[in-house]
């Protein structure tokens, strides 16, 4: 089989695999489009542009290039080198670029994604993570923001009179037993043992 056939059938049953895994219940289940579909707005807007149409959200993240572009938005200057052409190889390094972009941005490490989760779309929920990790990494980052706003330090005063008027009671998380008794319960039902029948 020297005409390349044999690729050819090779490459059908790989790309067939990753189909039916990223497709699979379990790896489905997972994903929650609503995060989906707000991280796509975060990194839209963030970065300045929309996701091409027609194309499904994971589909527009596999060649790694609007994550470089969304960490250099971020952190001006942090990928140095984004491939924008290239075979499979020069896309997979965009988003091992990605992911070292993270570290140093920080995101922890348990927080990232592998490459093979987006690339061969095992684990499309994972990379949603990331986004969300990279989206909290900087509160104080004056952009969108990505999921819950950061709470803001709510700082108290009180006076040594205050202070001291606090000394002399017992909190609750000291432990009270006032009012608790045992009396009523009955855990189940109860048995009634007749004698004599």
């Amino acid at each position: 089989l020297t005409d390349g056939s044999a690729t050819t059938v090779q490459k059908k049953k790989t790309n067939e695999k990753y189909i039916s895994s990223s497709r699979s219940p379990q790896v489905a289940g997972k994903r929650d489009r609503d995060q989906e579909r707000e991280a796509q707005h975060w990194i839209e807007t963030v970065i300045g542009e929309k996701f091409p149409a027609g194309y499904v959200y994971e589909d527009c993240l596999r060649d790694g290039i609007l994550l470089c572009r969304l960490m250099n938005r971020l952190s001006p200057g942090i990928v140095p080198k984004i491939n924008t052409s290239g075979g499979d190889y020069k896309m997979m390094d965009n988003i091992n670029q990605f992911q070292k972009a993270c570290i140093k941005y920080g995101v922890a490490d348990v927080d990232l994604f592998q490459t093979t989760d987006l690339w061969d779309r095992k684990n499309v929920a994972l990379v949603t993570t990331t986004i969300f990790a990279v989206g909290r990494a900087h509160p104080e980052f004056r952009g969108p923001y990505l999921g819950p706003r950061p709470a803001e330090e709510n700082r108290r005063e009180f006076t040594e009179e205050q202070l001291r008027a606090g000394e002399g009671l017992i909190g609750l998380q000291a432990g009270s037993n006032k009012g608790a008794t045992q009396a009523g319960l009955n855990f189940g039902a109860t048995r009634k043992i007749l004698l004599g029948k």
